[in-house]
């Protein structure tokens, strides 16, 4: 079963999409780009507030240039703060081989989730990739917030591909990126571990507005696998 992923950006969120049951807490910005990263206290306080009752993973802020010391910089930093996952973006950069390599170490520390960027070209290849160095996880995720969701950039039948190569090399699999309600029924039949939302859950639909309750309900009810409401 699909199990779904809730970004928030601080301790009093946490209550809230405990509640909805949410299978995975994320710590992210969203004022601060795709991958924004949250201050560490506050991130820490999150993983005292979730106190392991589900799992708690945590974004490293957008590095474009892949530089391998800035990223294993923020990893390490963002590590100590206890989450159980570091979220890692793949941006295209001739760097990108050197920063994923000098990442195997800590891959072996930390659980690690590569997230590849939909809307930019993903090269699926590097799961195989991944895996070797001891990444625990991967997902797809879209680089600009404005440009559309998932399904304007991967059809159903490449995300399929992505889900079962990953999961053929003991990948954890997630799909996130501006997701809407009516887009659940078509990717949970793509079995991934979990569907990931921001903007879904909030006010105005908008990734920026606080959580909305009744909109975190309706995602909670469609990931059941109840009825989605008409739009």
């Amino acid at each position: 079963m699909t199990g779904w992923l809730a970004s928030i950006v601080g301790v009093d969120e946490v209550r809230q999409v405990l509640a909805a049951g949410a299978h995975i807490v994320d710590a992210k910005n969203p004022h601060a780009g795709a991958l924004g990263a949250l201050p560490h206290n506050t991130v820490r306080g999150i993983v005292e507030a979730v106190a392991d009752r589900v799992p708690v993973s945590a974004t490293i802020g957008d590095f474009p240039d892949m530089q391998p010391a800035s990223v294993c910089g923020a990893v390490i930093e963002m590590a100590a703060t206890g989450v159980d996952f570091v979220k890692i973006g793949l941006f295209p950069s001739p760097a990108l081989a050197d920063c994923l390599q000098a990442l195997a170490p800590l891959a072996r520390r930390q659980h690690l989730v590569a997230v590849m960027f939909a809307d930019l070209d993903p090269d699926f290849s590097l799961a195989a990739r991944l895996a070797e160095l001891g990444f625990s996880g991967v997902m797809l995720d879209t680089a600009n917030k404005r440009g559309g969701g998932l399904l304007a950039h991967q059809a159903l039948p490449r995300l399929a591909e992505f889900v079962v190569q990953a999961r053929r090399l003991n990948l954890l699999t997630g799909l996130a990126g501006s997701l809407k309600l009516a887009d659940i029924p078509p990717l949970t039949t793509l079995n991934p571990d979990y569907l990931g939302f921001r903007g879904a859950l909030c006010r105005d639909r908008t990734r920026t507005q606080t959580l909305d309750p009744d909109a975190m309900a309706a995602i909670a009810q469609a990931m059941r696998g109840g009825a989605v409401p008409a739009a």
